[in-house]
């Protein structure tokens, strides 16, 4: 968020009065100022298309971890055939899932019963690929483009590149469960501080937990003729000094949008205003509740929303592990690709699901014999749903062993380039100058996968 310069305050020992507008804004506890002034001004980027878009908005659901892409979405049954056979200095370890084939082009194990329901709107990419094996640099590389640098995350290139269409809810948002994300996720570095997303707890009990202050210590009639007032003094001061304070303004305009965004944020996040059909069908867990969190954000418009999953990372116990996990999002993202298709908001919301890199073909863990496996950045899988790309499809493969990206590899590079195409913004034209250079999401990289495409 944009860190506004704050002056000394002279503040008044006399409760209820203020000595000026600037003391004003010190006291006037409009809890989520600070959040309404991210989106006031996240529609002060570039606001502009390159060509016709396919979608309005993306949903980025992260697997934290590196899920284990033999195990879900990349069947290999050659893997399975040499199972326990000497391979280098280790040994190859087979799938434990059954598999069925649910398209003409895609296998899923039996680990995603639900989301075999909507196979005819997924299109599996198995061709992923990363340039570290290091959970840190790789999560950085999938959200910024970068392995080491401190970059903007693709959230805020988004905001930048398209604005907000809502402007009583912030236009990139980060969901998460429980423990931190990592701020690089949704950082927006040397873009302005307005394109940075906003970090919410879903796990946390209430809106007034998820998001701090969200209800302001005044009613809102006071809160009203506070604003008024304000307003009415930064005009004097203007016009008898002759000077235009554009911060002030700015600062005074958030006032007003976190005045409406009371309302706006208390309804959003609080999904058990939701039909108690849709809750179920999302399932009463953290994750459920995260992805139905999602939906109503996008139904507001809400530009960019990453749903952080965590706890992908395996060297123990791949089935039970793998399983585990898979349980945890499949209904879920069944019930929200379901969701979206029945609002009729399915092919303009891209989803994105992806973990940071894959996992490797030999046994781990081999010492105690419950086998897991590692990190693996040359071939692994991620998924994409809606929003102008193909059903139903495979693109890309790896090798049969799925060691390698053999067809059609798609760098993280390549990802980015795709997800802004679908956009309607040209990687290559989204840019920013900072430090003396032009810089973009992919750098001087990528390609659009438009194989993939509608």
């Amino acid at each position: 968020m944009k860190n506004i310069d704050r002056p000394d305050w002279n503040c008044s020992t006399n409760k209820g009065f203020y000595n000026s507008r600037r003391d004003f804004l010190s006291k006037s506890a409009l809890g989520i100022g600070g959040l309404a002034l991210a989106d006031l001004l996240s529609d002060n980027g570039l606001a502009q298309v390159h060509h016709d878009a396919k979608a309005k908005r993306v949903i980025h659901i992260f697997l934290q971890g590196g899920p284990t892409h033999i195990d879900t979405f990349d069947y290999k049954p050659e893997v399975n055939k040499r199972d326990g056979e000497k391979h280098g200095n280790s040994v190859i370890l087979g799938s434990p899932f059954i598999w069925e084939k649910v398209t003409d082009q895609i296998w899923l194990p039996e680990i995603f019963p639900n989301l075999k329901r909507v196979a005819d709107d997924i299109c599996v990419i198995n061709s992923m690929v990363t340039d570290a094996p290091d959970h840190n640099l790789a999560t950085i590389q999938m959200h910024t483009g970068s392995l080491r640098f401190v970059r903007p995350s693709v959230g805020s290139w988004v905001t930048y590149g398209l604005g907000t269409e809502n402007r009583n809810l912030p236009a990139f948002v980060s969901l998460r469960t429980g423990g931190a994300s990592n701020p690089r996720a949704f950082q927006s570095s040397f873009l302005p501080g307005e394109f940075q997303g906003t970090p919410i707890n879903t796990q946390l009990g209430s809106v007034s937990d998820m998001i701090s202050n969200i209800k302001a210590r005044n009613s809102n009639s006071t809160q009203r003729s506070q604003i008024d007032l304000l307003t009415k003094l930064n005009a004097i001061t203007q016009k008898d000094s002759g000077i235009f304070d554009s911060r002030m303004d700015s600062r005074i305009e958030s006032f007003e949008l976190a005045y409406n965004m009371q309302v706006a944020a208390t309804d959003v996040f609080d999904v058990s205003k939701e039909p108690e059909v849709v809750q179920e069908a999302y399932g009463k867990t953290p994750q459920g509740k995260q992805f139905l969190t999602a939906r109503r954000l996008v139904e507001k418009d809400v530009r960019f929303v990453q749903v952080y999953h965590g706890s992908w990372d395996h060297h123990s116990d791949i089935k039970g592990t793998t399983a585990r996990k898979a349980a945890e999002i499949d209904k879920p993202l069944a019930a929200l690709v379901e969701d979206l298709s029945q609002r009729g908001l399915l092919d303009e919301t891209l989803i994105v699901v992806s973990g940071e890199f894959g996992r490797s073909l030999k046994r781990d863990n081999v010492a105690r014999g419950n086998y897991g496996r590692s990190h693996w950045a040359k071939g692994f899988s991620s998924v994409m749903i809606g929003g102008g790309v193909k059903g139903g499809i495979r693109y890309g493969s790896t090798d049969e062993l799925g060691q390698m990206a053999v067809e059609d590899n798609m760098h993280i590079h390549d990802l980015h380039a795709t997800i802004l195409h679908l956009l309607g913004l040209d990687h290559e034209k989204l840019v920013h100058r900072f430090g003396g250079r032009d810089f973009r999401l992919t750098d001087v990289y990528g390609e659009v996968a438009k194989e993939i495409i509608a």
